[in-house]
């Protein structure tokens, strides 16, 4: 857990109920006055304290911030990991800070695709049964989930490897494969923590490109990140020190 701020802040840097709008219908992710704070013995640690703002679909985010900050903390409640101790979070007009941990599953797979440093891939699974994965857990058809994994493979430009495994990939094409499954529900986010942090800088290129495409295609991305290259490829920037918004700014 190493995204949390030891120092309690003092109950008056609290953002005052009335300060805090109602949760924009418009928006695609709307955030109120969001904190999380974990108990650790006699101590309270607060990783996030009066987090808002509002994320309209098709837009193209990075989340910075240096190690500490609560960007990681941020991202697990966007993803539906997490639940805040206090506020609201609303995505797609449903307000998940209120849900269960059934309801929170069930949203994870529908509405969010998962983007990791890491791949997360089946060591032994071709491409295609890498991508099916959110497919079978919601119960899709064998039929149909072959043609949405070739589909969303076709997506990254990976129709010829099909029937590749992860050992026979390079790592830019095991985290096309990773993005693949990431889209194969046609999620709402897709949601990446520091997608080019396993990979060369050609190969981190290549991938944020992808995104830019993707973006283009409607989808709404945001990129958790603590490298300034890569968040200046988004369109929006929001950067996170000591458990709070620090700047927030269209750059493109």
């Amino acid at each position: 857990m190493s995204d949390v701020t030891l120092a309690s802040p003092p109950a008056s840097s609290a953002l005052p109920e009335q300060a805090v709008s109602a949760h924009d219908a418009n928006s695609l992710i709307s955030m109120r006055d969001i904190w999380k704070t974990y108990e650790m013995g006699s101590e309270q640690v607060h990783a996030l304290h009066g987090v808002s703002f509002d994320i309209p679909k098709g837009e193209y985010i990075a989340i910075i911030g240096p190690s500490g900050s609560g960007k990681s903390t941020l991202m697990n409640l966007i993803g539906c990991l997490d639940t805040p101790s206090k506020g609201e979070y609303w995505l797609n007009a449903k307000n998940v800070s209120l849900m269960d941990d059934d309801e929170l599953a069930r949203i994870r797979n529908q509405e969010v695709g998962f983007v990791f440093q890491t791949f997360n891939l089946l060591a032994r699974a071709t491409a295609l049964h890498n991508v099916e994965l959110p497919l079978i857990y919601g119960g899709v058809g064998s039929s149909q989930r072959h043609e949405m994994a070739k589909e969303a493979l076709r997506a990254v430009d990976l129709a010829d490897r099909v029937t590749h495994r992860p050992n026979e990939l390079s790592g830019g094409q095991r985290q096309r494969v990773a993005i693949a499954r990431a889209l194969v529900n046609h999620p709402s986010i897709l949601l990446a923590d520091e997608p080019t942090g396993a990979l060369d800088t050609h190969t981190s290129m290549e991938i944020m490109d992808l995104f830019e495409r993707l973006h283009g295609e409607g989808n709404t991305i945001i990129v958790v990140t603590h490298e300034h290259d890569i968040a200046a490829r988004a369109h929006r920037v929001i950067s996170i020190r000591d458990g709070l918004i620090e700047k927030d700014e269209k750059i493109r």
